[in-house]
């Protein structure tokens, strides 16, 4: 069987602000926007290259505990490929991510940075010679 990465998905307090602060930070497109049965708002979005990122609330009845944008255990953060590594923290940092670690990098590999976006997502930007 052949397999294939098909989606991330995100949980928000607020997915609608959630979901707009990715199309400005990382030109998200919204593909499908509803109210599922479970009574949670459902908004899946598209990156430029065609990964889909779903952003989800609660759904009916559903407690949920606060976000860990620390390093820790399970799926700790999502990597995204930017051009200018400098330009793009201070982009980010104006759409209020907090800048966590970095920018570090070897000699002729990649420079990293970790942010902390909304929600408490972690994300490592990559500038890849």
């Amino acid at each position: 069987m052949a397999y294939s990465f098909h989606h991330v998905h995100l949980k928000a307090p607020d997915p609608g602000k959630t979901a707009d602060w990715y199309i400005k930070a990382f030109n998200f497109k919204v593909i499908n926007d509803s109210v599922r049965a479970q009574g949670n708002r459902f908004i899946s979005c598209q990156t430029e290259d065609g990964i889909t990122v779903n952003i989800s609330g609660a759904r009916d009845g559903e407690s949920l505990d606060d976000g860990n944008g620390d390093v820790h255990w399970g799926l700790e953060h999502f990597g995204i490929a930017v051009d200018d590594m400098t330009a793009e923290i201070a982009r980010l940092e104006g759409l209020g991510a907090k800048l966590v670690e970095g920018p570090t990098g070897a000699p002729g590999g990649p420079t990293i940075a970790f942010i902390i976006a909304p929600d408490d997502t972690r994300i490592e930007l990559l500038q890849v010679p």
